[in-house]
């Protein structure tokens, strides 16, 4: 198979890896051949994931083990990114639905859509909630009921505390950075440069650095057409991919010019909206979308931290059936009572506990508990 400079890097680093663990690899039966380095590499992740008896592998082997995991995983990134470079819209278009179900493109849509609806409203008018969903940050305060999808899809924000600091404190600040970057239409090079200067500046208040990563998810959700998420586990696998110097945390120039830039040049970016209605949702988010041609298995959409809380077993503590853990203002309880309300499965007679919802919710507890609740004492 026909390999680029980078996927022959792996390839031999990969070989290194083996050599240790070849025996328990031999012992594995495989079927599955693939002749393209994408689908070879997936092979031997998926084997070296769920298949390798782990039961006969000594302590000193699993570290190879999982160097080879990361190097598959980084190999059909990398295979699938460089693919793209050259992909027309059929073919991206349709390797986004091909990965639908292992990147939870369902779950991942829900996000982009309550993204869409909330994005005109400036993050220091925000509830707390909707503030951390666009900014990438998964809290049990994000109740299932409402928030039906992770908000960390595309990149979470959780070990940037420095940004958490800004956004929890000076939110506008961030607010007059974002307004540089139109809602529609083109986003120039110096509406890009006004966003940094005012993105940077609103760290100076706390006396930090901005780092690119954070502003990337920023971008991204108040332009999907535009910007993609950036992550530490990303850098790697998209630099290689599309072909260009690895960018650092403060690599922000080289964001737009070089990633941006690249992606803009892609064929399936340039593509004319289509009229097909699924394709143009697809296409309204295209840029944003690059991030479904990293690896996953069949483990990735499992984990979503919505998936976690849904399906988390109750635990009714003390304090939370007194009343007095994690207190909402009544105006956010109403709000995530009304956003949930509005789902059509909603029958007359719980419409009309809302006044009573609204108190059991600003009061801690979970809108979908006490609807639930509600179903079983009015059902």
């Amino acid at each position: 198979m026909p390999l680029s400079d980078n996927e022959v890097i792996i390839y031999q680093n990969a070989l290194k890896q083996v050599s240790d663990i070849s025996l328990n690899l031999m012992a594995v039966k495989v079927e599955n051949h693939p002749a393209e380095f994408n689908l070879w590499c997936r092979e031997l992740a998926e084997i070296c994931l769920f298949k390798v008896n782990r039961d006969l592998l000594d302590e000193a082997q699993f570290k190879p083990l999982n160097k080879l995991i990361d190097l598959m995983k980084l190999g059909a990134s990398v295979s699938q990114l460089r693919m793209s470079c050259i992909a027309p819209w059929p073919f991206y278009v349709g390797f986004l639905q091909e990965q639908a179900e292992i990147h939870a493109l369902e779950e991942r849509s829900r996000l982009l859509t309550f993204i869409e609806k909330i994005k005109a409203t400036p993050l220091a008018e925000m509830i707390n909630e909707d503030r951390l969903a666009f900014a990438g940050k998964h809290t049990s305060g994000h109740d299932t009921a409402v928030y039906n999808f992770d908000v960390e899809w595309f990149g979470g924000t959780k070990g940037a505390k420095a940004f958490h600091n800004v956004l929890a404190q000076y939110p506008e600040l961030l607010d007059t950075a974002l307004a540089h970057i139109p809602l529609t239409g083109e986003v120039t090079k110096s509406d890009y440069q006004a966003f940094v200067r005012d993105f940077k500046l609103a760290f100076d208040k706390i006396g930090e650095k901005a780092t690119l990563a954070p502003a990337t998810r920023l971008l991204a959700m108040r332009r999907p057409d535009q910007f993609v998420v950036l992550t530490s586990g990303k850098i790697d696998s998209i630099c290689q991919g599309v072909g260009i110097p690895r960018l650092g945390n403060q690599s922000f120039d080289d964001y737009f010019t070089a990633l941006i830039g690249s992606v803009r040049n892609m064929a399936w970016w340039r593509q004319d909206a289509p009229e097909d209605e699924q394709e143009l949702f697809l296409w309204q988010h295209r840029a944003i979308l690059l991030d479904m041609l990293f690896y996953a298995d069949k483990q990735t959409a499992e984990n979503s931290n919505y998936l976690k809380l849904l399906n988390k077993p109750v635990k009714v503590k003390a304090e939370r059936a007194a009343g007095t853990s994690g207190r909402r203002s009544k105006d956010t309880a109403a709000m995530l009572v009304d956003r949930a309300l509005a789902a059509e499965d909603i029958p007359e007679h719980i419409l009309a506990k809302r006044d009573s919802i609204v108190a059991e919710v600003e009061k801690g507890k979970k809108v979908e508990d006490v609807l639930n609740l509600m179903r079983m004492i009015f059902g």
